[in-house]
């Protein structure tokens, strides 16, 4: 059988390329956008054009009441477009960054970092259990940040730090159904998180590279495949890791 991965905020960015890296490797896709419906679209046209198939739903992961009515909708779009009544995978891609020093972050900031990467996940991961094959897998997205502390990013990285341990409590509590589950923590990488600071800003870009032991900062296809790899029936032993993918940065 064809396994089916939902991924979520893979209009662009780490999601979009792990999308295509799935569907090279055979697989087809259900991706979530919150904004841009045309970007979200295009990857899925992009998705079909590789031999697989793939739907966009609207997904607003700050909006946790939203999120029974989209289990419904991911059920109607597998019925339809699969004529299954599960998906294997769960990709928690989603998600924004915030750089504020402590001092002057705001309450504001704080709870929209914490209600998307934090209840967002728990919730989401929540409403789709029924929905989601035996057997399964799910990987969170954490963030080189929860080992190494870098002015400016305290809240993201506690709300990344909060989402490592619910991995963990994830991979225990559905270990009996055969579930594995992992967070996969990216360094620094060039998109446009943060407005593309990383990718765009050459002091910041060189600052990162001068501590990773790669010589560089990663790019999307540093990341998207090695979540795809990590979907792949050989590594069906894996899970409650946290595994970095960061070209050793800052070891």
């Amino acid at each position: 059988m064809i396994p089916i991965t939902l991924i979520t905020g893979a209009s662009r960015g780490l999601g979009h390329n792990t999308a295509l890296h799935i569907a090279r490797k055979g697989g087809d896709v259900i991706l979530t956008y919150r904004h841009r419906a045309d970007e979200a679209h295009a990857v899925a046209a992009q998705i079909e054009a590789l031999g697989r198939k793939a739907v966009a739903l609207p997904l607003d992961l700050g909006d946790l009441s939203a999120f029974p009515a989209f289990a419904d909708t991911v059920r109607t779009a597998l019925r339809e477009g699969w004529q299954r009544d599960t998906f294997d995978h769960l990709v928690h891609n989603a998600g924004h960054g915030e750089m504020a020093p402590l001092a002057q972050t705001t309450e504001a900031q704080f709870d929209g970092l914490f209600n998307v990467h934090v209840k967002g996940v728990f919730f989401l991961t929540q409403a789709l259990l029924p929905v989601i094959a035996d057997g399964g897998r799910i990987v969170t997205l954490s963030s080189g940040l929860t080992r190494i502390a870098v002015p400016g990013f305290s809240a993201y990285a506690a709300a990344k730090g909060a989402v490592e341990i619910l991995t963990l409590y994830l991979a225990k509590e559905l270990g009996s159904r055969g579930i594995a589950v992992n967070a996969v923590a990216p360094g620094a990488i060039e998109t446009d998180f943060l407005g593309g600071a990383v990718r765009d800003m050459p002091d910041l870009n060189h600052q990162f590279a001068a501590v990773t032991a790669l010589g560089r900062v990663g790019v999307p296809d540093d990341i998207g495949p090695m979540i795809a790899n990590l979907l792949d029936p050989a590594n069906r032993w894996l899970t409650a890791q946290r595994i970095e993918v960061s070209g050793g940065q800052s070891i």
